[in-house]
């Protein structure tokens, strides 16, 4: 059995942070994920895909900041079951949940904080290509691991939200040549992606064809061309590639049957004041939760595991106040000995 003070369900970018914010607090953090390695989403799927949003990095990619995140946290020695699904959660008694995964795994907590991003995922698929099976992982790809998968190819991608464009202009500068469909004219990303779409286009770096959807695929073992339907007519394109970027259908999997409050496949949390659950003691931070105004940003999620963090140390010290010092005057206290502070001013008298 593995006892921790707060058992974090989510290995994702909210989840690491929230074992910084907790190791501040002195509480004791351990983090179960279904997948192989920490960093959820942002490993799994994109680890190469530039992120603007984060607050004082003008542009990191996701795989970078999952890196900056595990070296954040290492002082506070957090454990990790990985590869494991949290499959159910008990209350044992009024101070300790238990948590088991779908390996058997036992964990006892003081508090549980939900972290699941999207909970578990799989991409939309154009079920109406009837040979998709036949080339998925033979040119037709739903996620872009590894942009220079794509050095020198002709790459199709479809898809009018965010992640089409940004992969767009991404491996605009990688591929040798870039197409992107939409069966709109419209795209509902963001306007300065939808604005250097525009420019790349002009510049003949990206060719675009809206409105229009891809009808079929062609090759023997691989993937060689598709055929695309342009208002009524019918176009045949070469590729090596095929990026169907139609979203995410997330799952909340187990943890519906856990008596938490859901509407609309995400956890009510009270953000008034915790982000707790409609049971005491667990929270729900991140993607994964929903309230009113709910922005699903990374940023938002920091911002839902600080407060989180500062409820349990409450839960687990009752009666006692703790008194907020900045990081910047008290430094941080890891939990391997470590100390780091900012250095200290030099005293002189001034004559």
């Amino acid at each position: 059995m593995i006892t921790t003070d707060l058992l974090i369900i989510g290995a994702g970018p909210t989840g690491l942070f929230a074992v910084f914010e907790a190791g501040l607090l002195k509480i004791k953090c351990h983090i179960i994920d279904a997948l192989p390695q920490p960093g959820g989403q942002l490993q799994e799927l994109y680890p190469k895909k530039p992120i603007f949003d984060i607050p004082g990095y003008p542009t990191v990619n996701a795989g970078e900041l999952v890196d900056n995140l595990m070296e954040q946290i290492k002082q506070f020695q957090p454990g990790f079951t990985l590869a494991e699904t949290a499959v159910s959660l008990t209350k044992v008694d009024d101070d300790w949940f238990e948590v088991v995964t779908n390996k058997g795994t036992v964990h006892r907590a003081r508090a549980v904080a939900i972290a699941g991003g999207l909970g578990t995922f799989s991409p939309r698929k154009p079920e109406h290509l009837e040979n998709l099976a036949k080339f998925e992982e033979n040119g037709v790809e739903y996620f872009v691991k590894e942009p220079e998968h794509f050095r020198d190819k002709k790459v199709v991608i479809a898809g009018g939200g965010d992640s089409a464009l940004d992969w767009s202009i991404f491996l605009a500068n990688v591929a040798s040549e870039v197409t992107l469909i939409h069966r709109r004219n419209e795209f509902r990303g963001a306007l300065d992606s939808v604005e250097k779409v525009q420019e790349l286009k002009n510049a003949g770096k990206l060719k675009l064809i809206t409105p229009a959807e891809v009808t079929a695929l062609k090759g023997d073992d691989h993937l060689q061309g598709i055929t695309v339907d342009v208002e009524g007519e019918s176009m045949d394109i070469e590729t090596d590639y095929f990026i169907p970027l139609f979203g995410l259908t997330p799952k909340l999997g187990e943890i519906a049957d856990w008596g938490l409050e859901i509407e609309k496949n995400a956890i009510k949390v009270n953000n008034a004041l915790d982000y707790q659950t409609n049971i005491e003691g667990v929270y729900a931070i991140g993607d994964i939760n929903t309230y009113p105004g709910k922005l699903k940003l990374i940023l938002c999620g920091f911002h839902e595991a600080t407060l989180m963090c500062q409820s349990v140390y409450n839960r687990m010290n009752p009666g006692k106040k703790y008194v907020l010092k900045y990081t910047t005057v008290s430094g941080v206290d890891g939990f391997d000995g470590s100390r780091k502070e900012a250095e200290k001013a030099v005293v002189k008298k001034i004559d």
